[in-house]
Protein backbone atom coordinates (compact mmCIF):
# COMPACT_ATOMS: atom_id res chain seq x y z
CA UNK A 1 0.00 0.00 0.00
CA UNK A 2 1.32 3.19 -0.77
CA UNK A 3 1.58 6.23 1.43
CA UNK A 4 1.56 9.92 0.14
CA UNK A 5 3.98 12.50 2.45
CA UNK A 6 1.85 15.43 3.56
CA UNK A 7 2.08 17.87 6.03
CA UNK A 8 0.94 17.18 9.54
CA UNK A 9 -0.97 20.61 9.07
CA UNK A 10 -2.92 19.57 5.49
CA UNK A 11 -3.60 16.26 7.21
CA UNK A 12 -5.48 17.22 9.79
CA UNK A 13 -7.12 20.14 8.03
CA UNK A 14 -7.98 17.28 4.91
CA UNK A 15 -9.43 15.11 7.73
CA UNK A 16 -11.74 17.53 9.38
CA UNK A 17 -12.87 18.07 6.02
CA UNK A 18 -11.44 21.55 5.56
CA UNK A 19 -9.51 20.83 2.57
CA UNK A 20 -10.31 18.75 -0.10
CA UNK A 21 -7.18 19.81 -2.65
CA UNK A 22 -3.79 19.05 -2.43
CA UNK A 23 -1.57 20.81 -5.14
CA UNK A 24 1.66 19.44 -5.79
CA UNK A 25 4.88 19.71 -8.17
CA UNK A 26 6.95 17.45 -6.55
CA UNK A 27 9.99 16.87 -3.76
CA UNK A 28 13.34 17.58 -4.30
CA UNK A 29 13.79 13.75 -5.31
CA UNK A 30 11.23 14.60 -8.00
CA UNK A 31 12.25 17.57 -10.59
CA UNK A 32 12.94 15.55 -13.27
CA UNK A 33 9.24 14.21 -13.81
CA UNK A 34 7.24 16.03 -11.64
CA UNK A 35 4.67 14.75 -9.35
CA UNK A 36 3.22 12.23 -10.65
CA UNK A 37 -0.27 10.14 -9.08
CA UNK A 38 1.20 6.54 -8.28
CA UNK A 39 -1.77 5.13 -6.47
CA UNK A 40 -5.55 6.22 -6.89
CA UNK A 41 -6.03 5.09 -2.75
CA UNK A 42 -3.05 5.43 -0.10
CA UNK A 43 -2.72 6.19 3.20
CA UNK A 44 -2.01 10.09 4.34
CA UNK A 45 1.84 10.01 6.24
CA UNK A 46 1.92 13.14 7.81
CA UNK A 47 5.13 14.75 7.82
CA UNK A 48 6.74 17.92 10.20
CA UNK A 49 9.23 19.33 7.94
CA UNK A 50 9.11 23.29 6.13
CA UNK A 51 5.25 23.86 8.15
CA UNK A 52 5.69 27.55 9.13
CA UNK A 53 2.84 29.89 10.33
CA UNK A 54 3.91 31.72 7.32
CA UNK A 55 2.88 29.62 4.76
CA UNK A 56 -0.86 28.50 6.31
CA UNK A 57 -3.87 31.50 6.64
CA UNK A 58 -4.19 33.09 9.80
CA UNK A 59 -7.66 30.71 10.15
CA UNK A 60 -5.49 27.37 10.53
CA UNK A 61 -2.91 28.39 12.31
CA UNK A 62 -4.16 26.67 15.65
CA UNK A 63 -4.06 23.32 12.72
CA UNK A 64 -0.03 24.42 12.82
CA UNK A 65 0.28 24.87 16.45
CA UNK A 66 -1.69 21.14 17.66
CA UNK A 67 0.12 19.31 15.07
CA UNK A 68 3.93 20.77 16.39
CA UNK A 69 3.12 20.02 19.85
CA UNK A 70 1.37 16.32 19.40
CA UNK A 71 4.22 14.80 17.19
CA UNK A 72 4.70 10.96 17.32
CA UNK A 73 6.82 9.41 19.80
CA UNK A 74 10.52 9.35 18.52
CA UNK A 75 11.17 6.11 15.51
CA UNK A 76 6.98 5.88 14.82
CA UNK A 77 4.31 8.19 12.82
CA UNK A 78 0.95 7.99 13.75
CA UNK A 79 -1.39 7.27 10.64
CA UNK A 80 -4.75 7.77 10.62
CA UNK A 81 -6.25 8.44 7.35
CA UNK A 82 -6.79 6.79 3.96
CA UNK A 83 -7.52 8.86 1.01
CA UNK A 84 -8.81 8.19 -2.76
CA UNK A 85 -7.95 10.61 -5.68
CA UNK A 86 -11.79 11.44 -7.30
CA UNK A 87 -10.35 14.05 -9.90
CA UNK A 88 -7.08 15.56 -11.23
CA UNK A 89 -5.75 18.20 -13.22
CA UNK A 90 -2.28 19.30 -14.23
CA UNK A 91 -3.04 23.25 -13.99
CA UNK A 92 -0.38 26.12 -15.34
CA UNK A 93 -2.81 28.78 -14.87
CA UNK A 94 -2.07 31.50 -12.20
CA UNK A 95 -5.86 32.29 -12.50
CA UNK A 96 -7.25 28.91 -11.79
CA UNK A 97 -5.15 27.93 -8.96
CA UNK A 98 -6.33 31.47 -7.16
CA UNK A 99 -10.16 30.46 -7.71
CA UNK A 100 -8.99 26.92 -5.65
CA UNK A 101 -7.89 29.02 -2.54
CA UNK A 102 -11.18 27.75 -1.09
CA UNK A 103 -10.31 24.30 -1.44
CA UNK A 104 -6.68 24.61 0.74
CA UNK A 105 -5.25 26.20 3.76
CA UNK A 106 -1.95 27.22 2.59
CA UNK A 107 -1.44 30.86 2.03
CA UNK A 108 -1.37 32.89 -1.16
CA UNK A 109 2.17 33.69 -1.05
CA UNK A 110 3.15 29.80 -0.19
CA UNK A 111 1.63 28.81 -3.33
CA UNK A 112 2.98 31.24 -5.65
CA UNK A 113 6.55 30.39 -4.18
CA UNK A 114 5.45 26.50 -4.88
CA UNK A 115 4.73 27.86 -8.51
CA UNK A 116 7.74 29.64 -8.76
CA UNK A 117 10.23 26.44 -8.15
CA UNK A 118 9.98 24.68 -10.95
CA UNK A 119 7.90 27.04 -13.54
CA UNK A 120 7.83 24.96 -16.66
CA UNK A 121 5.99 22.27 -14.66
CA UNK A 122 2.56 22.56 -13.93
CA UNK A 123 1.30 22.44 -10.46
CA UNK A 124 -1.11 19.00 -9.92
CA UNK A 125 -4.62 19.60 -8.23
CA UNK A 126 -5.80 16.69 -7.33
CA UNK A 127 -9.67 16.52 -5.42
CA UNK A 128 -9.46 13.73 -2.35
CA UNK A 129 -11.96 11.94 -0.50
CA UNK A 130 -10.19 11.41 3.41
CA UNK A 131 -11.17 8.46 5.32
CA UNK A 132 -10.65 8.54 8.65
CA UNK A 133 -9.09 5.08 10.12
CA UNK A 134 -8.39 4.02 13.63
CA UNK A 135 -5.08 6.12 14.29
CA UNK A 136 -2.67 3.27 14.60
CA UNK A 137 1.63 3.67 14.77
CA UNK A 138 3.90 3.28 11.65
CA UNK A 139 7.63 2.13 12.38
CA UNK A 140 9.95 4.84 10.71
CA UNK A 141 12.34 3.27 7.97
CA UNK A 142 14.93 5.14 6.51
CA UNK A 143 13.57 4.53 2.98
CA UNK A 144 10.92 7.15 4.62
CA UNK A 145 12.74 9.98 4.79
CA UNK A 146 13.60 12.42 2.17
CA UNK A 147 12.01 14.84 -0.23
CA UNK A 148 9.72 12.32 -2.19
CA UNK A 149 5.90 12.28 -2.30
CA UNK A 150 5.68 8.53 -2.53
CA UNK A 151 6.14 6.22 0.40
CA UNK A 152 6.07 2.02 0.26
CA UNK A 153 3.99 0.81 2.91
CA UNK A 154 3.13 -2.85 2.22
CA UNK A 155 6.37 -4.06 4.24
CA UNK A 156 4.79 -2.93 7.58
CA UNK A 157 1.54 -4.67 7.28
CA UNK A 158 -0.30 -7.56 6.30
CA UNK A 159 -2.70 -6.55 3.01
CA UNK A 160 -3.12 -2.89 4.35
CA UNK A 161 -5.97 -3.03 2.02
CA UNK A 162 -7.74 -5.53 3.96
CA UNK A 163 -7.52 -3.51 6.85
CA UNK A 164 -8.71 -0.46 5.71
CA UNK A 165 -11.81 -2.36 4.28
CA UNK A 166 -12.03 -4.23 8.19
CA UNK A 167 -11.49 -1.20 10.28
CA UNK A 168 -14.23 1.47 11.27
CA UNK A 169 -14.14 3.92 8.36
CA UNK A 170 -15.76 7.57 8.74
CA UNK A 171 -15.82 10.17 5.53
CA UNK A 172 -14.35 13.53 6.52
CA UNK A 173 -17.39 14.80 4.62
CA UNK A 174 -20.66 13.69 4.04
CA UNK A 175 -21.15 12.25 0.31
CA UNK A 176 -23.60 15.12 -0.74
CA UNK A 177 -21.01 17.51 0.27
CA UNK A 178 -18.11 15.57 -1.32
CA UNK A 179 -20.08 15.94 -4.65
CA UNK A 180 -21.09 19.64 -4.41
CA UNK A 181 -17.53 19.86 -3.79
CA UNK A 182 -16.13 18.29 -6.51
CA UNK A 183 -18.65 19.62 -8.92
CA UNK A 184 -17.56 23.08 -8.25
CA UNK A 185 -13.96 21.92 -8.17
CA UNK A 186 -14.28 20.26 -11.84
CA UNK A 187 -16.07 23.80 -12.97
CA UNK A 188 -12.69 25.80 -12.09
CA UNK A 189 -10.38 23.22 -13.59
CA UNK A 190 -12.44 22.54 -16.79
Amino acid sequence: MEGLKEWATVVKALEQGKQTVILRKGGILETASGFNIESKKFFLFPTWEHQETKHVKPEFHDFLNEVLDKKPKAGFNKISSYAEILFEKDIESNEIINQLSSFHIWSDSYIQERRNWKPEKPMKAVFLKIMKVPEFDLPLKSEFSGCKSWIELNSNFQDTEWMVRRRRRESALEDNEIEKKLEEFKEIVK
